[in-house]
C-alpha cells in the first residue's frame, strides 16, 4: 500500500481559509483551536513598491490527512473544500512527479509512517 500525501500549489492559493474551516468542522473544533491546517501569509515588498502576498497552507501535527474519511474512499475535507483547487491528495510517488511541474509546490506527508 502506497503512502498518501497532499500536494499544495501555492501559485493560486487565495488565502480564503476554506481548508482551515473544513478541517475544524470535520472534527468539531472551535474557532481559535488548533486544527490540522493553518493558512499563513507572507508579504514581501517588491523594489517597485508593490506588495507580493503569498499564502501557505501549512499542515500541523494534528493533521491525519482525514484518515477516517480516506478509509471510506473520500478525500480529506480540506482538499474537497479548497475553493482555489490548490490541494491535491494521493499517493506520494504520483504527487512527487507532479510537483516537478511547478516551482511553487510543496508535498506534505506524515512523518514516521
Amino acid at each position: 500500500m502506497s503512502e498518501n500525501g497532499i500536494l499544495v500549489d501555492y501559485t493560486y492559493c487565495t488565502g480564503c481559509s476554506a481548508c482551515e474551516v473544513a478541517c475544524k468542522q470535520e472534527y468539531g473544533r472551535k474557532a481559535g483551536a488548533v486544527g490540522g491546517v493553518k493558512v499563513m501569509e507572507l508579504i514581501h515588498e517588491l523594489p517597485s513598491g508593490k506588495l507580493d502576498i503569498t499564502y501557505y497552507p501549512i499542515f500541523t501535527k494534528v493533521c491525519s490527512f482525514c484518515a477516517p474519511r480516506v478509509k471510506k474512499g473520500v478525500e480529506p475535507a480540506c482538499v474537497i473544500h479548497c475553493m482555489a483547487n490548490v490541494l491535491k491528495f494521493g499517493p506520494v510517488e504520483e504527487l512527487a512527479r507532479e510537483s516537478y511541474k511547478n516551482r511553487k509546490c510543496v508535498l506534505w506527508k506524515k512523518s514516521g509512517e
